[in-house]
């Protein structure tokens, strides 16, 4: 039977799914690196991403995981190295043509705005299909009416991934911390992304919150047809859900490869996982 996960090496040094390897990667990230001050925060980081893997970018805390992702998103400029987005450099792009380019990401801490509804949270979200002209909106022409009938149909399918079309105009902040992690994710799917940048996904969560998670992960990726690259510290959901691991340690990557190779490593063993993990 055809394994299309599997990984196979690049001649760069990166890897692809089988899925992917006849088109070119989504994301391309070479020899990057930041310094804040005499601080070198991230050294050489490379990785490759296709169009429709799920990457795990996993290891202990300040080891620069979210830095990548302030990179990726040109929250901050590199001192060294390269991003190429869909075979774009996003080298001094702001944060908005990096999200208009099609990266969108979820955060550690929650960033909703709480006392709106949830629809309203998810229409944000869509604010790159409901343009207006300020006539249109000022005076609530039928043009504007239109645009948000379209808009309220396609945040309630959004909403649907994650069951929560119930709670659409309950405000934000009512949710339980679970319910606006998946919030989240919706509002962050709601800009159309070709790759989603996921903090944390199961920060909070209870072991019953977690398997749904991972099974809505999957169901976004086979669903939207996209690349997913999470951050996370649950070894249950990484394992369960990536194809390919990165290891970061110290700003430094000490491992790359399948959640298997990843598990039986011994470098990352002893800087991360523990020997529990590979018993």
């Amino acid at each position: 039977m055809f394994d299309d996960t599997k990984l196979y090496p690049l001649p760069s040094g990166g890897y692809l799914t089988a899925r992917d390897l006849d088109k070119p990667p989504i994301l391309d990230i070479r020899y990057l690196g930041i310094d804040f001050g005499g601080l070198r925060a991230l050294t050489d980081f490379n990785l490759i991403v296709g169009r429709s893997e799920i990457t795990g970018l996993i290891g202990p805390n300040g080891a620069g995981k979210t830095t990548v992702f302030n990179l990726i998103t040109n929250v901050y400029q590199p001192t060294r190295g390269s991003i190429i987005l869909d075979g774009v450099d996003t080298k001094g792009m702001s944060t908005h043509q990096v999200s208009r380019l099609g990266v969108a990401r979820t955060f550690q801490n929650i960033r909703l705005f709480k006392d709106i509804s949830v629809i309203d949270n998810v229409k944000i979200g869509l604010h790159h299909e409901t343009r207006y002209q300020m006539p249109e909106a000022l005076l609530r022409l039928p043009g504007y009416f239109k645009r948000e009938k379209v808009a309220d149909q396609r945040a309630l399918e959004l909403l649907s991934i994650f069951d929560m079309e119930s709670l659409a105009y309950k405000p934000a902040g009512s949710l339980s911390y679970g319910a606006q992690r998946r919030l989240e994710i919706v509002r962050a799917l709601a800009t159309n992304p070709s790759v989603l940048l996921l903090d944390e996904p199961a920060a909070g969560m209870n072991p019953s919150e977690t398997g749904e998670l991972m099974e809505n992960i999957l169901h976004i990726r086979n669903t939207f047809n996209i690349a997913i690259v999470l951050i996370e510290h649950d070894m249950s959901l990484v394992m369960g859900v990536c194809e390919g691991i990165a290891v970061l340690n110290y700003g430094k990557i000490i491992a790359k490869g399948t959640p298997e190779e990843i598990r039986q490593n011994p470098e990352v063993i002893e800087a991360y996982l523990g020997k529990g993990v590979r018993e």
